[in-house]
């Protein structure tokens, strides 16, 4: 196992739920969360453990958004299985996907369900409770207008952060300005937030599962500019995916304004590497 904490927390899980431990295999790790495979007497489980300190309420979050994107029934997606705190430890326990090999028709699937989970929508952009994206903050207070949202919830709260760790970012006035004329007026969609290569699995159909959600009610060219940001899907997606859900004259254009978001991220996270990108999507659009 790799953090001695963990076993800790694996053994009390054991415990509340009421199963027996048989093995316990390494996932994955980072500077978020530990991820393990648990081999129980009631099946196989996947289990995320973080810093309940460090990270208040991301599992919380979490569940929430797995939860709206299962009601949303256009993707699998893991069910959740358990939340809790132990000590100083959080922990999400999720049901095992079994890996499969991808059918020929995977990606027309993709297209697809991605077009009937962005069907999902609510009366106003946001979401029931703030959440996180990657490591940091995402915040999701319910605004009326595309643009409104994307602004106030996704720019500023990213650039004051920037700002705040030293990267100059010149003034935005302006750029706030013609993004918001730039911006179409859509009905917000159910996405899942932060859609790189990444985020889904092949599950044991050789269908797509989506997991690691950033889920809000948002614009849906948000989840087309993650998926076109760092690659890793084929046009064939947004080709279909438009067949189904027609896109709005220019989105192809606007793809570098939402990708902005991601960018920020990045570089409030992994540093001044991707000042470059930013400060270029920001000239484009002032």
């Amino acid at each position: 196992m790799n953090v001695p904490g963990d076993q800790q927390v694996i053994k009390e899980l054991a415990n509340r739920k009421g199963f027996e431990i048989n093995k316990v295999t390494f996932f994955s790790g980072g500077s978020i969360n530990e991820v393990y495979l648990l081999e129980t007497s009631e099946g196989k489980k996947v289990v995320k453990i973080n810093s309940a300190r460090k990270f208040p309420n991301m599992f919380a979050a979490e569940k929430q958004g797995l939860e709206a994107l299962k009601k949303a029934e256009a993707f699998d997606v893991p069910a959740v299985l358990g939340l809790g705190e132990i000590e100083d430890m959080a922990y999400l326990l999720l049901e095992h996907k079994k890996e499969g090999v991808q059918k020929s028709h995977f990606w027309e699937v993709f297209g697809e369900q991605l077009s009937k989970l962005h069907k999902s929508s609510a009366e106003e952009f946001g979401f029931y409770v703030p959440n996180y994206i990657g490591s940091l903050p995402q915040y999701n207070e319910r605004r009326k207008s595309t643009a409104d949202f994307y602004v106030s919830q996704r720019l500023e709260p990213q650039v004051k952060m920037a700002i705040e760790r030293g990267f100059s970012l010149g003034d935005l006035s302006g750029f706030y300005k013609n993004i918001s004329e730039e911006i179409p007026e859509e009905a917000p969609a159910l996405l899942h937030g932060d859609l790189w290569s990444g985020n889904y699995i092949t599950n044991e159909e050789g269908l797509p599962c989506l997991i690691d959600p950033a889920v809000c009610y948002g614009p849906r060219e948000m989840d087309l500019a993650m998926m076109k940001l760092f690659g890793g899907f084929p046009s064939e997606v947004f080709e279909v995916y438009h067949a189904y859900f027609q896109l709005q004259q220019g989105w192809e254009e606007r793809i570098p304004l939402w990708q902005l978001y991601y960018l920020l991220v990045h570089l409030n996270i992994f540093g001044s590497s991707y000042l470059p990108q930013v400060k270029g999507i920001i000239r484009r659009f002032s």
